[in-house]
């Protein structure tokens, strides 16, 4: 890469050729693109804030230690533990009957911590089968459809959350397309952060922000920390969401890998990335924190700033944990109207979406075969119809467990996959397929 390199064409895989001003300006456009989602999770369970930021930055930076540095992920909130919660929540029987809502969150903190462990049991089966083997699994007719799965999923609730002002979502679209079109320099990579800017300004204007609660809120202050507290029933009840997490996460690794132009299923490896969200997770439950996991929505300013370099990345951890310890700047957070982030969310949603499709193509998967097309076929129905259906609930030594539509989606694929005859595709025989925009790296690394 050309030290000359700018927001041309060729993605910028080493940002220190922008210097480190630039730097700073997209880690800050990272941190705005995961804050809406991020601190969502604790406004909807009722965690703290605070200790949501602090426990997004660590496990980010904790998830690159694990994966020797090389893929520009973000972990934030997971959404994927809210039934969980809400299921924990409504225990009233033995220790329960007795806890409000708040005194049951360290309990079903504690049922992540065991969800996180885990994804390390997951790790050791990736370490000692081999990723050739597990990736039989999870060919591109899977990956892609599921990738696609992602956005589409995520799109209710941009609509959701657009229609609170549809002129301000509007402006955040018309700011992010024209920047990223027709913008020049830093303008154009920085997209996102410019949408978010310019309609909080303009809203500032028309005098829809309200600055209450920032004007009470400390400027610096500790985390409320809380320490996770085990029951069984509120394990049963959480851990086994792990089961719809991984699927997730590695549809998020496919998908930042089929942006970034790197296997970073193969190299690192993802025992290591199944390992870096694992623990990441575990972590932040274990002090009052929600359960973390690959940003889709970090996934989507990578594919609008084509700024592929994980160094900006762990800039937005970095400022997660400095804001972690400011009260105001949460309330500050808080005061970004809804619209805003609903806005935002329509561009980065589709742009994941985009991505899955672009896996599928680029992989030349043959929906000819009618074994390719019964499976992503089943994939994106099931994704979709159970999402809205609001997924399947079981019952378990008498407590429910409720997999999502993409974790019902993903587990189908697999099947179908591993069941129907006729496979075309085989991860390590056909280099230049493995190598493709999905997988670009040496496969022999």
């Amino acid at each position: 890469m050309s030290k000359q390199a700018t927001a041309s064409s060729e993605p910028i895989r080493d940002a220190r050729t922008l210097g480190m001003g630039k730097m700073l300006v997209l880690g800050v456009q990272h941190m705005f693109a995961m804050f809406g989602a991020t601190i969502l999770v604790p406004i909807i369970t009722g965690l703290s804030v605070q200790v949501t930021l602090l426990c997004a930055g660590l496990g980010t930076l904790f998830f690159h230690l694990c994966t020797k540095f090389k893929v520009p992920a973000f972990l934030g909130s997971s959404f994927a533990f809210l039934g969980g919660f809400t299921a924990v929540k409504m225990l009233d029987t033995g220790i329960y009957a007795n806890l409000s809502e708040a005194e049951k969150l360290p309990y079903a903190c504690g049922g992540i911590v065991v969800a996180g462990l885990l994804y390390l049991v997951m790790a050791a089966v990736v370490r000692v089968v081999g990723i050739r083997r597990v990736m039989c699994f999870l060919p591109p007719v899977v990956t892609g459809p599921i990738i696609i799965l992602i956005g589409l999923i995520l799109a209710p609730s941009a609509v959701t959350n657009a229609s609170e002002n549809w002129w301000l979502a509007a402006l955040s679209v018309a700011v992010i397309v024209v920047c990223n079109m027709w913008g020049r320099g830093m303008i154009k990579i920085i997209p996102i952060l410019m949408g978010v800017l310019i309609s909080y300004f303009v809203a500032l204007c028309f005098g829809m922000i309200d600055f209450t609660e920032v004007a009470k809120a400390g400027i610096v202050g500790l985390p409320p920390f809380q320490l996770a507290k085990f029951d069984l029933s509120a394990i049963l009840i959480m851990a086994p969401i792990a089961i719809a997490s991984m699927m997730e996460h590695i549809g998020d690794m496919s998908a930042i890998g089929a942006t970034c132009g790197e296997n970073y299923i193969e190299n690192p490896g993802l025992h290591r990335s199944l390992l870096g969200d694992g623990l990441a997770t575990s972590l932040a439950a274990m002090f009052g924190g929600p359960a973390n996991t690959t940003y889709g929505e970090n996934t989507g300013v990578l594919v609008l700033s084509r700024v592929y370099d994980p160094r900006v990345v762990r800039i937005a951890a970095y400022g997660a944990i400095i804001l972690s310890f400011s009260p105001a700047f949460a309330e500050i957070i808080h005061s970004i109207p809804t619209a805003i982030i609903g806005g935002v969310s329509f561009v980065l949603y589709g742009m994941i979406s985009a991505v899955g499709v672009r896996n599928v193509v680029e992989n030349k998967v043959d929906f000819t075969n009618t074994r390719n097309l019964l499976i992503a076929a089943v994939i994106l129905v099931s994704g979709l119809g159970f999402n809205g259906f609001g997924g399947l609930t079981f019952t378990i030594f008498g407590s429910s467990l409720t997999l999502t539509g993409l974790a019902i989606a993903a587990i189908l694929g697999i099947l179908l996959n591993a069941i129907l005859p006729g496979k075309d595709y085989q991860f390590g025989e056909d280099l230049q397929g493995d190598t493709s925009v999905t997988f670009q790296s040496n496969v022999n690394k």
